[in-house]
This record gives structure tokens, C-alpha cells and sequence, in this order.
């Protein structure tokens, strides 16, 4: 059963086709005609659905022309639509106006792919600088990325406000610390922001264009590098969807570890932003303290594992690493001493009231405008939206829920508190799984043989990263290479957020909610 397939078929009939070799088969894709891709989307708002993804792909090689897909989600379902677009008229009918999210999903597609996205409200290019020749699409089949590109004269037309008082404040590229580019543009009055406007892709590599030429061995390497801080949930995403359209099936200790890799990012990653945000406050104390024990867990990862961030160590068909007795002990060891350690400093944070003063109702981000957004993560659960994929599209040993008992905390409030907060209850929620992990963890091997996707297949994955949801989608050409690797990282919706939740705040309090959502500009900028 199926609620988002029964919502669709019962609104559109026989103009919904329901599509084979899209794997694993939980993951049901379709395909309606054009004039009807919005009203598939106006049936999934009515059933709830979120928009999880939207991008396009070039088919000329299986002799089509391109394909607009769109994700929706609701719970543990995950839909797929697709309609097909002409080569002749590449348009199609724009999301906007029904899901927030497609605003950049679709200025992503005409920057990248050339499909025009008809009723979109904003030509702007999106990732897409003003210096690219009008016609250059780098993810065309036609389009040659051995060959630099010609540049041409242009300027960004940012949004502007008027009035007396109001004025702008730029902000980056480049930025004071040792971050990643992005431009963030604030029209102000005093101290007050009116509106934020973001602009990104001063780090887009190519990430997607470059999968097509690699193979599927290959692949996996370069997810690991999509965001190097996310290096196991990215690879891990790619694995699963690989590995669903081979049909392979990694032995059961090899999906365990990679939970434990999995728990093991999400905690360092944690630990990191918990300090910075302190530090955003002018409580640098918490960000030494913070900081030492994230150095203690990349320590025993480089220990153990052999890398810092424990990349490589996913791989298709299990993982490159294993853990004897004597590792397992000692991660278990280092699980007491950094929950007590922890404890300690959780107990200043929530003591401090000048802290308090500054994270308390900062930066909110409303339960509606979550959803609206369709924000994903650390940002949704703050916000109110129960969204885990460890619990509505577990891979195991996340689906043992009886045994696993999985708590996945979610507040109201979505303000810089709630945030932090989500992040503190996380970190003890994976200490527990990590301690259960290893005293349960299974024998036996760590991998199996690797096999190839067949030729014309997609496969789908989502991962819970420590962000939140990292979607993957790969398509098969017709001699089983790569032909399209798609990429969602959280950032691609939760960056939304961020702009909707700093109005009304002053511009003081921005690198303190910005520090609160900590997106990813690699994992945006693809």
C-alpha cells in the first residue's frame, strides 16, 4: 500500500505510468505527461507530501529526449515523478508555486541543463554564474568539460528594498574564518534585518558532470568528497542506490559498521557545532572544550579505521575496514569518558545565562515554515517535523526497532536553542547506539563481490546524514555506465531556512543562526 501512488493514480488515471528498473522497488517512480506534472504536484501537497528533490537528466543516448523528475516524500514513502521533455521545446511546467523548495531546484535545472521552467517567478541563474556563455550547460551529453569555457559580461541582479532608513549590507564571498565561500546580502533597518538574500556556487566543481565519466567503482570515491565533513553519509548514499540496482546485498556486519561510522560523524560533527555556536556568542570556553573531544574521536577514527574522517572506508558491497576486540574496547571506553565529559559541559551551557540570552528565541524558524520549505534535519526536528530516515527508511541494523529502540528528539521552539539543543540530545542518543552496536555487532565478513548495475536501471537512496536526509538517484546507460548521478544534500533545502529565520533579528545575531543551521556550501554547490 501506498499513499502517495493511491493519492496520484485516484487524481490522474490513466495519465499516471508507473515505471520499472527504478530500485529498491519500496521506491515507486512514475511518469505523467507534461501538462499534468503540476497536477501531481498539487496532489502531493494535498496528501501532505513534502518535495524532496527535483532535477533533470539528459537521455539522448537511450535516444529520448531530457526527463524532469521530482521527489516527493511523506513518512517512510518516497515517490518519484517524471515527465519527458522534448528536445525541440526543452520547457516544462514550474513547482513553485505549490512546493518552496523547487524555487531552486528549477533554477538549478535551466543554469545546468537548459530546460526553461515555465511560470518560475525568478530567471536568475542558480549555481550558473553570469560569466557562463548563455549556452553552455554543462550537464547536456553535448556539453565538453575538457574545454574551458569563453567568458562573457554580467551581473547579478540582486534583490533589492527601498524606503527611508533601509540600507544593504554585503557579506562574503569571502569570509573572516576558514570556511567556505557565500554571499549573503541583508537590507536592514538599524539593527534590524528585513530581508537576507543568499547567493552560492562559488565552490561548484562539477561534482555531477564529473560522475559520468567514472565508474561505478570510482563513483563511490568521489561521493566520499562531495562534502568532506559528511564523507561517510554521502559515500553510504551512493552505496545503497548502487547497490539496489545490482542486486547486491552487503553481509550484515558490513552494514553494522558502516551504522557505527555513520554514528560516529554525526557525533563529531555535533560536538564541532555545538562549541562554534558557543563561540558565535562570545563564549569561546565551550568551543576549546567542544573541539578537544571532537579531536579525541578523529584521533581513534585515524587509530582505528585509518583516516581522520573515515573516508574510503564505505564501499560498494560492505566496507574497506574492520574492528577487532581490541577496537571495540576501546571505543567503548572512549563512549564513557566523552558522555561524562560531555555531561560537564552540557551542564555550563544550560547554566549560562548570557548564553541563554543570546540563543533564546533567536533565528526562529515556525513549525508552518518548515514545512513549507520542507527542511530537513537538525533544522526540521527543531522546527517540529519528525523527520529521521533511521526510522522512516532504515537500513539495517536501524529497522530492529524493538531492540534498537531509536529516539530521535524533536522540539518546538526552532530557534538557535532548539537547534543546539537537538544536536546535544543526538549526541547522547548516538553514544547509547554506538555502546549497543558494538556489544551486539554481528560476525563475519565485510564485504561481498561487487556487481554491476544493468544497463537502463536507477536506483534511489536516502541516507540520514548528520544534517538530515541525503538523497542519492543514479541512472544506467544503455551499457550500464554512469549517465546521471544525482545529489541532495541537506543544504539544498535547509540554506532556505536560514534566510526565512534571521528576519526581524538583528544583524549581529546572523553568524550565530547561520552557525546554527551550518550548511554545507560543497555539498550546495554542485
Amino acid at each position: 500500500m501506498s499513499t502517495l501512488k493511491d493519492a496520484l493514480t485516484s487524481a490522474l488515471g490513466e495519465n499516471v505510468t508507473l515505471r520499472d528498473a527504478q530500485y529498491p522497488n519500496s521506491v515507486i517512480s512514475c511518469t505523467v505527461p507534461k501538462e499534468k506534472f503540476v497536477d501531481a504536484a498539487k496532489t502531493m501537497k494535498k496528501a501532505f507530501a513534502l518535495l524532496a528533490a527535483e532535477w533533470a537528466t539528459d537521455e539522448s543516448p537511450m535516444g529520448r529526449g531530457f526527463g524532469v523528475y521530482a521527489c516527493y516524500r511523506w513518512g517512510a514513502e518516497y515517490l518519484i515523478v517524471k515527465t519527458e521533455i522534448s528536445v525541440d521545446d526543452p520547457t516544462f511546467p514550474s513547482l513553485t508555486k505549490q512546493f518552496v523548495p523547487a524555487y531552486r531546484f528549477e533554477r538549478q535545472i535551466k543554469s545546468l541543463m537548459g530546460i526553461t521552467p515555465a511560470g518560475h517567478p525568478d530567471p536568475r541563474p542558480w549555481i550558473k554564474f553570469e560569466d557562463w556563455p548563455e549556452d553552455a550547460w554543462p550537464l547536456r551529453k553535448s556539453f565538453d568539460p575538457s574545454k574551458p569555457m569563453s567568458r562573457v559580461k554580467g551581473e547579478y541582479q540582486w534583490i533589492k528594498a527601498d524606503g527611508e532608513g533601509v540600507y544593504e549590507i554585503p557579506v562574503g564571498p569571502v569570509h573572516a574564518g576558514i570556511i567556505e565561500p557565500g554571499h549573503f546580502r541583508f537590507q536592514a533597518v538599524g539593527e534590524t534585518v528585513i530581508n537576507l538574500e543568499g547567493r552560492l556556487g562559488y565552490v561548484h566543481k562539477g561534482i555531477e558532470k564529473r560522475f559520468e565519466s567514472l565508474s561505478w567503482h570510482e563513483g563511490a570515491r568521489l561521493a566520499a568528497r562531495v562534502s568532506g565533513d559528511t564523507t561517510v553519509a554521502h559515500v553510504l548514499a551512493y552505496c545503497m542506490a548502487m547497490e539496489s540496482m545490482a542486486g547486491c546485498n552487503p553481509p550484515e556486519r558490513a552494514l553494522w559498521l558502516r551504522a557505527l561510522f555513520l554514528e560516529r560523524e554525526r557525533i563529531a560533527n555535533h560536538l564541532g557545532d555545538l562549541g562554534a555556536i558557543c563561540n558565535d556568542a562570545a563564549f569561546a570556553f565551550m568551543l576549546y572544550q567542544m573541539m578537544r573531544l571532537k579531536e579525541m574521536l578523529m584521533r581513534t577514527n585515524h587509530k582505528l579505521f585509518g583516516h581522520r574522517f573515515i573516508m574510503d572506508k564505505v564501499i560498494p558491497g560492505g566496507v574497506a575496514v574492520d574492528i577487532g576486540p581490541e577496537g571495540k574496547s576501546e571505543i567503548y571506553n572512549e563512549m564513557d569518558y566523552l558522555s561524562k565529559e560531555f555531561e560537564k559541559l552540557v551542564a555550563i551551557y544550560d547554566e549560562n545565562s548570557s548564553l541563554e540570552d543570546r540563543v533564546r528565541d533567536t533565528g526562529i524558524l515556525s513549525a508552518e515554515m518548515a514545512r513549507e520549505l520542507c527542511v530537513v534535519g537538525i533544522v526540521a526536528r527543531a522546527s517540529g517535523l519528525n523527520l529521521d530516515c533511521r526510522i522512516f527508511n532504515p537500513f539495517p541494523p536501524y529497522g530492529q526497532y524493538e531492540r534498537l529502540k531509536l529516539d530521535v528528539p524533536v522540539l518546538v521552539t526552532g530557534d538557535v536553542h532548539a537547534r543546539a539543543w537537538v544536536r546535544v540530545l543526538e549526541v547522547r542518543e548516538s553514544i547509547r547506539l554506538i555502546r549497543w552496536l558494538l556489544v551486539n555487532l554481528p560476525g563475519g565478513a565485510i564485504a561481498c563481490p561487487e556487481t554491476m548495475p544493468e544497463p537502463g536501471s536507477a536506483g534511489f537512496a536516502a541516507v540520514e546524514g548528520w544534517r538530515g536526509e541525503i538523497i542519492y538517484w543514479l541512472q544506467a546507460g544503455l551499457k550500464g555506465e554512469i549517465n546521471r548521478c544525482m545529489v541532495r544534500d541537506p543544504s539544498s533545502v535547509n540554506w532556505l531556512g536560514l534566510e526565512q529565520s534571521i528576519h526581524g533579528n538583528i544583524v549581529p545575531d546572523f553568524p550565530l543562526c547561520n552557525k546554527s543551521y551550518n550548511q554545507s556550501y560543497s555539498g550546495h554547490d554542485l
